[in-house]
Formats: C-alpha cells, sequence, structure tokens
C-alpha cells in the first residue's frame, strides 16, 4: 500500500499533485513564499559540503562560536569530469555516529596522547582544502569536562549501530520527539535516519513528496523530471542507495560523458580535461575550436603570470577571467554553472560554487598547474561519475517513504515556529505541537518565514538569499527524425547565446536503461536568474519554442511527438560572492536564540543528490547529539 499521498510507483501511476503542463511544486508554507515572481508552491531543493559548520542545531556548551562578521569557508576537492546536470562539490559525512544516551556506541576512548576533555582543534584528516583558510566543523572539536562527548567518527574501530535497511523499516519508538519540515530528499533521508533514536514526523506543506526529484510516465516509461542523477564519487549518494536496498542491478551508469557546444549555430566539443569547465589540457582546448589563437595564448601564459592577492570571497567571473581570460569563463565554465545553478558567473562565489578551482588558486601560485595537479588525482579514479536508479529517482522518496509510513504528513503546513518552556512549538491550521527539536529542510525563503518570530535576525539574514526559478521541457521524436544526431549525452548553450534552451540531455542516448525507447526522449531546460522570458510564456508556447530550439541544436527533421512541461518556480539557490560567511551569520544567529534548531537543505550547502544525502546524516548525527545534551541535562541535579 503506498504511502498517504503518493502514487505507487512513478512507471504506473503519476505521482499526487504533478499534471502535465502544470506547476510542479511544493512548499512548507501554504500558498508559497514571499520574495519570488511566483506565488505558487516552491518545490524543495535538492549543498554545500557536508563538512561545513554546524547547523545551528541549538547553543552547545563549550563549542566555539562563530564571529557574527562571519568565518572563512572551506573547500572541497571536486570531481574532474564534464556534467550536464546539477552537482554538488560535496565531501561525505560521517552518517553512523550515535550518541550512548541514545543507543549508540558512543565517542571513542581518549588517545594515548591527548589530554581528556581537551577539545581538538584539527581537521580532518584527509579533507581537501585543509590547508590555510579551511574551516573546522564542530564534528571536530572535542567535549569539554562534563559534556556528553560528541558523536565520535565511523573510521574509528567501534561496533557500529545497528542500522535497519531495505523496505521494512522500524516502528515507531517512543523518545525524544522531533519534527522535520519539508518532504523533499533532505527531510526524508533525515528522519529516516532518526526513525529509530526519536519520535519522528515529516510536514509536508503539499500534496507530494520529492522535492526536486519527480518521475512521471512520459514516452512509454517513467522518467525523470527533475534531478535525474546522483554524484557517484561522493561517498554519501551511493551509500544512501545502498542502505535502502538498492542492488546493483538496480543502478545505472551514463553511457556516455561527451557534450557538445552549441556556438554560433555550430555545435562543438566540450574539451576534455577541464575542471568544471577550468582548462587544464591546452591541446584539447586547441583541437576542440571553441578559443581563439589569442585566447589560447592568454591560457598558456598564466603560469608566467604574477598572482593578484585578492582577500575574502570573488565571483568566478572575476577569479577564472584574471586568469585565463573572459572567452573561458563565457564559453566554458559559465555554460556548466547554468546547468547546476543557474546563475551569472558575475555573482557566484567562487569559494561555494568552484571548490577546487579556488583551493587551487589558494595554494598554488599557478592556477592552471594546481588544477592540472588536482585533475592528475581525479583521474586515479575510475568510478563512473554519475548513477541512477533503473525506474527513475521517484523510487528513492518511495521507499524511504514507505520505510517512515506514517510518520510522513502530506498536507501539513507549518505556520510558524515558537520558543516554549519544554520544547519547540510548531503552530499548524488547527493545532500546536510541541517537539524537543526541529529540522528545518525547506527553501530559505520558507524558513525566513518559520523563524520570524523567534529568530528575527537569522529570519532577515535567510530571506535574502536570492533562488532562479528555471523548467523542464520533455520532448519525444520518431527515430526517424534523429539520423543526424550528434554523439554524446547533451548540448550546453552559453548564456552569450541569448537562446531560452540552456542545456539538453538526450536521455535514451545518456542513460542505457533508456535507450530502447521506441522515440528519442531528451530533456530541454531553461530558466536563468535575472532572465524570466521562457517561464514567462505558457505551456504551450513555450513548448513550441523549446522544440524549435532543439531541433535547429540536434539537426532533428520533424516536431516532437510528445511534449510535457514542468515548472520548478524559486528552485535553484543563488550562492553569491560571501555565501559561506553569510551561512556562518545565519548558523551562529541560530545559535544565540533558543536551542533545537537544525537548518538544512540545498539553499546553504549544495544542489546535487549526494550533498543533500550527506546533509541529511549530518542533520541526523546533530539532533542525536542535541537530544543527548539535553537529556544529560535533564538528568544533573
Amino acid at each position: 500500500m503506498a504511502p498517504r499521498g503518493r502514487a505507487p510507483c512513478p512507471g504506473l501511476g503519476q505521482p499526487a499533485g504533478l499534471h502535465r503542463g502544470r506547476l510542479l511544486a511544493r512548499a512548507a508554507v501554504a500558498g508559497g513564499c514571499p520574495g519570488g515572481r511566483h506565488r505558487t508552491r516552491r518545490p524543495e531543493r535538492g549543498t554545500r559540503d557536508a563538512d561545513g559548520a554546524g547547523s545551528g542545531s541549538g547553543r552547545r556548551p563549550g563549542g566555539r562560536g562563530v564571529p557574527p562578521g562571519g568565518g572563512r569557508g572551506r573547500r572541497g576537492p571536486g570531481v574532474a569530469g564534464l556534467p550536464v546536470d546539477r552537482l554538488a562539490w560535496d565531501h561525505p559525512h560521517p552518517d553512523r555516529r550515535g550518541c550512548t544516551a541514545l543507543g549508540g556506541r558512543g565517542a571513542r576512548p581518549p588517545r594515548r596522547h591527548r589530554v581528556p576533555g581537551r577539545p581538538r582543534d584539527r581537521r580532518r584528516s584527509g579533507a581537501a582544502g585543509a590547508g590555510r583558510g579551511a574551516r573546522l566543523s564542530p564534528d571536530h572539536r572535542g567535549p569539554r569536562t562534563g559534556e556528553p562527548a560528541r558523536p565520535a567518527h565511523r573510521g574509528h574501530r567501534h561496533r557500529r549501530r545497528p542500522r535497519a535497511r531495505g523496505r521494512g523499516g522500524s516502528p515507531p519508538v517512543s523518545g525524544p520527539r522531533v519534527a522535520v519540515i519539508g518532504g523533499g530528499l533532505t527531510g526524508l533521508a533525515t528522519a529516516w535516519h532518526l526513525r529509530a533514536d526519536a519520535e519522528v514526523v515529516v510536514h509536508e506543506a503539499s500534496d507530494r513528496l520529492g522535492g526536486q526529484v519527480a518521475t512521471v510516465p512520459f514516452a512509454e516509461g517513467p522518467l525523470d523530471v527533475g534531478a535525474d542523477a546522483v554524484l557517484a564519487r561522493q561517498q554519501a549518494g551511493p551509500e544512501l542507495l545502498e542502505q535502502l536496498g538498492f542492488g546493483a542491478e538496480e543502478l545505472v551508469h551514463p553511457a556516455t560523458g561527451a557534450v557538445q557546444l552549441w556556438l554560433t549555430d555550430r555545435l562543438r566539443p566540450l574539451p576534455s580535461g577541464t575542471v568544471f569547465g577550468v582548462p587544464t589540457d591546452l591541446r584539447a582546448v586547441a583541437a576542440s575550436g571553441v578559443l581563439k589563437p589569442a585566447d589560447l595564448a592568454f591560457v598558456a601564459s598564466e603560469p608566467l603570470r604574477p598572482r593578484r592577492f585578492v582577500p575574502g570571497d570573488r565571483s568566478v567571473a572575476d577569479l577564472v577571467g584574471e586568469r585565463f581570460g573572459a572567452r573561458v569563463v563565457e564559453r566554458l565554465v559559465e555554460p556548466l554553472l547554468g546547468g547546476v545553478y543557474a546563475g551569472d558567473a558575475r555573482q557566484l562565489s567562487a569559494q561555494a560554487t568552484l571548490p577546487p578551482v579556488w583551493a587551487a588558486a589558494e595554494e598554488h601560485r599557478s592556477l592552471l598547474r594546481g588544477l592540472t595537479a588536482h585533475r592528475a588525482g581525479a583521474a586515479a579514479d575510475d568510478r563512473p561519475v554519475f548513477v541512477t536508479v533503473r525506474g527513475g529517482l521517484g523510487r528513492v522518496i518511495e521507499r524511504l517513504s514507505g520505510d517512515l509510513g506514517p510518520r510522513v504528513r502530506t498536507g501539513s503546513p507549518v505556520r510558524a515556529i515558537s520558543a516554549v518552556d519544554d520544547g519547540l512549538a510548531l503552530h499548524l491550521d488547527a493545532r500546536t505541537e510541541v517537539v524537543d527539536a526541529v529540522v528545518l529542510a525547506v527553501p530559505a525563503a520558507v524558513a525566513a518565514t518559520l523563524l520570524a518570530a523567534g529568530w528575527p535576525k537569522a529570519s532577515r539574514e535567510l530571506a535574502a538569499i536570492r533562488t532562479a526559478s528555471v523548467g523542464v521541457v520533455a520532448l519525444a521524436y520518431d527515430r526517424g527524425d534523429a539520423a543526424a544526431l550528434p554523439a554524446g549525452s547533451g548540448v550546453l548553450v552559453p548564456r552569450s547565446q541569448d537562446r531560452l534552451v540552456k542545456a539538453i540531455t538526450i536521455s535514451t542516448s545518456k542513460w542505457p536503461h533508456l535507450a530502447d525507447r521506441r522515440r528519442l526522449v531528451l530533456r530541454a531546460s531553461v530558466g536563468r536568474v535575472d532572465d524570466d522570458r521562457a517561464l514567462a510564456l505558457d505551456d504551450a508556447a513555450l513548448a513550441e519554442r523549446v522544440d524549435r530550439e532543439v531541433r535547429a541544436a540536434l539537426g532533428l527533421l520533424g516536431p516532437a511527438r510528445e511534449r510535457l512541461v514542468v515548472r520548478w518556480p524559486d528552485a535553484l539557490p543563488q550562492y553569491l560572492v560571501g555565501h559561506h560567511a553569510k551561512l556562518d551569520r545565519i548558523r551562529h544567529l541560530l545559535e544565540q536564540g533558543p536551542p533545537g534548531v537544525h537548518l538544512g537543505g540545498a539553499s546553504y550547502d549544495g544542489v546535487g543528490l549526494s550533498a543533500r544525502a550527506a546533509d541529511a546524516a549530518r542533520l541526523a548525527n546533530d539532533v542525536r547529539w542535541q537530544l543527548a545534551q539535553r537529556r544529560t541535562e535533564g538528568a544533573t541535579p
């Protein structure tokens, strides 16, 4: 029996609340959120890396605070490859840590040469970017005398707390009360991790679950019309799939990673050997024809030019453009950023959106040589870059919600959160519920509304995080009209080309399990920050315009036989310059208010599904720690 508000299977029934040619959206506050063009319900967004600072889970006695002005961000290793769909440069974060008070294994014993009770002021072993400018996570600080220990890292030689696997799940437990607001991947996975530790309830305002994960029937089978892949080289995503019981026979890797660029009515290959579009192999760039000889000469001279020191964060266009030239930003870097963030390279934070590039710029005199070294290290990893699930990623949402069962409530909007003597009060339409902890797995604007009364300063900071509205147009063509289909999995379109379409994914070429479809199936992405031309059209006009552009790009001979428009208003957060410092301020402000609020979601720490899975594991661990602290303080005479 399917969970409340869900169809049994994406391939057999359409998810509740999703209609052809209509808006696909969800929100944690009924009626949408202020500040956006669209006043409809918002979809959940699929993070910065999981090594980030604490999530504002309540003041931790003895923990070091973040200064109100913010701090310097951390850097991640990134992934070398050619991402067309959303990527997140997220570190995997341990999620098998537990507190003794909650049935976990507890903290590790003190090391031989460490004084018990002294905080450990060190970065995680092996974390990229642990040099100058890296930031410590609260998870890496030791307990002070009289405090319960923070959960130990899973690398230590203590037995793990048993975990339920597969579809069965575990019955509701009697214990601390935890509310998770938001039924996207982050919220559901957080609740799934906590289901054996607390009385956890997920509140989803809309009538569907999954956030930006949505699988619908299209062209003789299921098709993902939101996120369509998990970053396989980040541990958290594949690990969650394994924990949910997805075996190797149910997982699929892309058949090809080649990508084309649509430049002045001609397709050119995206050069190999780039790090998120930033070139490291000059021969490959020259062979692609993307850059002019003068541009190539400027790139080649990068190691010879002096480095300009600029304190603090910088925009992508400023950092990359200074070292490699404006044409590299325009034709190589921004098309990839457009697919991930729908953003503007002149505004996006290099520190938050391109961690490997930022790290190389911080640690090497030459950015070219630093990225070449990074790519050489990444080349040793022969794992596929992406993975997906047969039948669509909607199956992941179904499995999470199926394990949680009655703990998930759709059509349950939370209006506000306030502090009370014995915890936090959730104000719903007809009642108030008091809980011990709240996880806000919702967009920043929704969180700002919920926290306005008790955490006004944090609310104002959250409300200032910008978003971009995007859309997906699914198209199916007769195979006979695609005789000259270009090689590769898709096409990227630079902003400078002034087209509505920003990216095309040829789904039946990219994914082997879709290759036997009778028709050619593809997805076209539209919408950028500060460019609402596409989304201002109605569904019929938008589908017609996108169909024409796709045929022109791919050389298709006839019009699409099937069309489907899915809109995602305010879906992609904009990690603007200073993003990490803003997150530090928000989390510091939350810690100054009533304890028990935990902040997570794509607005903060990365937009990919692996980043969301890592965020969920971190949030669950932070909640366990907070509950153990509360229990310890309650037992103290």
